[in-house]
């Protein structure tokens, strides 16, 4: 089987090739397959196939390619980005196999992160779920819609631990916690890969940005990020090993630098770890213009160097610059690189291609029939609506003003509550605002227009500067500020409750979404103060990509309800949760700091030598002396229309041995008078360590419903493995000595017990 393409390529038109191909795919023959393409290619070819060109729908980088259509019919693009639907695929998967020498067909990249065309919320607001299942299905249907339009690889998902709200790009991740990270990221690359990668409804994931991205210094994108080993690998590396863990096909480098060296020429970071360690079998795509980007990191002096750099360090495909494609041939030329080294990138970028079915049928993702079917279909939709319910997370709920009591007339006010395309989100792939359903359209289908005013009260924001920054991205009345604002309040008199629908323009979070003040824009507050002064009770519906600073809101609102950006049934969803068809279960998981002074705050954070507790005076302690040290809403933190209570904690013993286990039991009641669903979460706290501890380690939850009245004692498993930690020679182990384990409904609010680690 090696030499016969060879021996008989002269003779074969690529329909032909395609049969011998779909032979080769019967007999598993992968390596016979791809040694033998490889020997026939030219070293033009080869760099060819690990360069990406960003052409079609979007534009998501400081530039597009050119003269794509030449390069690809001379073999010298290997995957195309941004590009989908049946006939535009169609059309240039043909250039490639039909057109070329060797007809190798391409690979389609695409930003689907929360959803294709059936959009669901932004990945923070998903991961407030606390439903693994849920994630994992989301993705699935990601898959399946994307694949129908001729898409086979993803770039998600983003799994950066980041604990700087500030940070845009918060919006497309877990949150805070490596624990809970790594669990979604595993769930998001089973739900996009399935079990079969060649499956029409599959697709390649990618994980991203490896790494460390969250942590970027003061929340600035692209940013330096600078941390010890330890830090990176108890609280940052877990989601992406969890990840090459579960398979992923792919990972994507990051712009920042780790340890003085850029990602994407970082060769402890890309093989060392990644293949060495972590034994990765995928192949490294940077990010869009990254090695180029080195450049002005002061890291390579020119293209020539970066794209030395980049190989080097384990990058197999370029995205978009072309540093690759103008520069390795002569690299090899001038003795830089050696041709085997693109050899090995060009075999994983054709391992890749073999794997998702791509030799055998370049075309057997372009069925027209299937997008047709598949995009948008009833069950997705469906689907959506219940994942955007259960990322819903009530904030508070004083005097249980919400559920909404039938019949009241509501005031519908804020610059959000009739939007469409802010409920889509950043990274809203193929999705239209014409698919989305506002909350105005949810509510009147829940209530009926007629117990509805609607007023928009504000815009989004009136900061020029803002503005001007975003290029005029968020939408404007175009009405007076005070014509607004004295409509909503003639809203709010008539009516008997508000419900006004305020945070962030969706164009505000995400990538190069970096704020300094993430309070609610001033619009709004003034907005809220006067809707507040009415006296109506005051219910805030917030939309947005980021926790928020909400000190006054949360002092002066009778209710609050995070929802994100909710997806195409958003409104429909958030209706939902208003009137008490759902009851909210959702869970932060990302803590919310009292103002941006805090930041980073977070609730797995270590004692100090002079720890401060509440009461104590500050003199002298670790506190500020303007405000509390705690953040306003801690990691885990969900109320519910109904209320939970929990028993001490039991444990079968109080003596852990390495290779035993003590089960801790706790009894949940649901002591009001609405079923509902509370996820329980346990947390250990290690007393004493050759280095220190941080004051709690998510270790384990589970997701319990109750009807009203009900109880249900929930046990958890404890065993050393859960105990391990990164000591300072990076050896993962425990330690014996004292442990404290805390049960409970949140980080904050927990029962204790103690054991002991022999």
């Amino acid at each position: 089987m090696k030499n016969y393409f060879r021996k008989h390529k002269l003779a074969l038109g690529s329909l032909a090739v395609l049969g011998l191909l779909n032979i080769c795919q019967a007999n598993n023959d992968m390596d016979s397959y791809i040694d033998d393409l490889m020997t026939r290619m030219t070293i033009a070819e080869k760099v060819g196939q690990l360069n990406q060109a960003a052409i079609g729908f979007d534009v998501t980088g400081p530039h597009t390619s050119t003269h794509v259509e030449d390069k690809i019919r001379n073999g010298l693009i290997g995957s195309i980005l941004n590009s989908h639907t049946v006939p535009v695929v169609r059309t240039l998967q043909k250039m490639a196999v039909e057109e070329t020498r060797l007809h190798i067909p391409l690979l389609f990249g695409y930003d689907v992160i929360h959803g294709h065309s059936t959009i669901f919320p932004i990945p923070l607001g998903i991961s407030a779920s606390w439903d693994l299942d849920a994630i994992e299905t989301s993705a699935s249907i990601a898959a399946a819609e994307a694949s129908s339009q001729g898409l086979n690889w993803t770039f998600s998902p983003m799994v950066d631990i980041a604990r700087d709200p500030r940070w845009g790009r918060v919006a497309e991740g877990a949150g805070e916690d490596s624990y809970y990270g790594s669990l979604v990221a595993a769930a998001m690359v089973r739900g996009y890969q399935g079990s079969d990668l060649s499956a029409t409804n599959t697709i390649l994931a990618c994980v991203k940005h490896f790494g460390l991205y969250g942590a970027a210094i003061a929340g600035r994108d692209y940013n330096t990020v600078d941390m010890s080993l330890v830090q990176m690998y108890e609280d940052y590396l877990p989601p992406y090993q969890a990840a090459v863990e579960a398979g992923v096909g792919s990972a994507m480098t990051s712009f920042n630098d780790i340890n003085g060296v850029p990602a994407t020429g970082n060769k402890w970071l890309l093989t060392s770890l990644l293949r060495d360690d972590w034994k990765f079998d995928g192949f490294v795509v940077t990010d869009y213009n990254a090695i180029a980007e080195m450049i002005a990191h002061g890291y390579s002096p020119d293209g020539y160097y970066a794209a030395k750099s980049a190989l080097d360090a384990g990058v197999d495909m370029d995205m978009v610059d072309e540093c690759f494609l103008h520069n390795l041939e002569k690299l090899v030329t001038d003795g830089k690189i050696s041709e085997s080294q693109i050899d090995t990138a060009c075999r994983r970028i054709l391992e890749a291609k073999y794997k998702l079915g791509l030799f055998a049928d370049p075309y057997h993702y372009l069925d027209q029939d299937r997008a047709d079917s598949e995009i948008l279909k009833k069950e997705n939709r469906d689907f959506a609506r219940e994942l955007a319910q259960k990322s819903c997370v009530l904030l508070k709920n004083q005097n249980s003003v919400l559920p909404l009591t039938n019949g009241a007339k509501i005031a519908l006010v804020g610059p959000l509550a009739n939007t469409r395309f802010d409920l889509l989100g950043c990274w809203w792939a193929a999705g239209s605002e014409d698919s989305v359903v506002s909350v105005y359209d949810g509510l009147k289908n829940a209530v009926g227009s007629e117990n509805i005013i609607l007023a928009r009260g504000a815009d989004v924001s009136d900061d020029k500067f803002l503005i001007d920054r975003m290029g005029g991205g968020i939408a404007r009345d175009g009405r007076p500020a005070e014509e607004m604002l004295n409509e909503a309040i003639a809203a709010a008199q008539q009516s008997d409750i508000i419900v006004a629908v305020v945070g962030e323009h969706s164009s505000m979070s995400g990538e190069a979404k970096s704020r300094t003040d993430i309070s609610i824009p001033e619009s709004q507050q003034r907005l809220m103060r006067a809707l507040k002064q009415t006296g109506k009770p005051l219910v805030l519906v917030l939309m947005n990509g980021r926790p928020l600073a909400l000190e006054w809101e949360y002092a002066n609102a009778d209710a609050i309800l995070e929802t994100w950006f909710a997806g195409v049934e958003g409104g429909n969803a958030i209706a939902d949760v208003l009137c008490g068809k759902y009851n909210p279960s959702g869970k932060l998981t990302m803590s919310f700091p009292l103002n941006a002074g805090q930041i980073p705050v977070y609730y797995n954070i270590k004692s100090t030598g002079r720890p401060f507790n509440p009461g104590d005076n500050a003199l002298y302690r670790s506190a500020y002396i303007d405000a509390a040290n705690e953040p306003l809403l801690p990691f885990g933190f969900g109320l519910s229309y109904t209320s939970f209570e929990y028993s001490n904690i039991t444990l079968d013993k109080n003596t852990l041995t390495s290779d035993g286990k003590i089960t801790a039991t706790v009894t949940i009641t649901n002591t009001g008078d609405k079923t509902g669903i509370e996820t329980v979460q346990l947390y250990t706290r290690d007393m004493f360590a050759s280095i220190t501890p941080p004051l709690k380690r998510l270790r384990s939850f589970e997701r319990v419903t109750l009807a009203a009245g009900e109880s249900k004692a929930v046990t958890f498993e404890i065993t050393e493995p859960m105990l391990r930690f990164y000591n300072s020679k990076l050896e993962h182990l425990s330690e014996p000595g004292e442990f404290r384990l805390y049960i409970g409904t949140n980080s904050r609010d927990c029962k204790e017990a103690s054991f002991q680690l022999k």
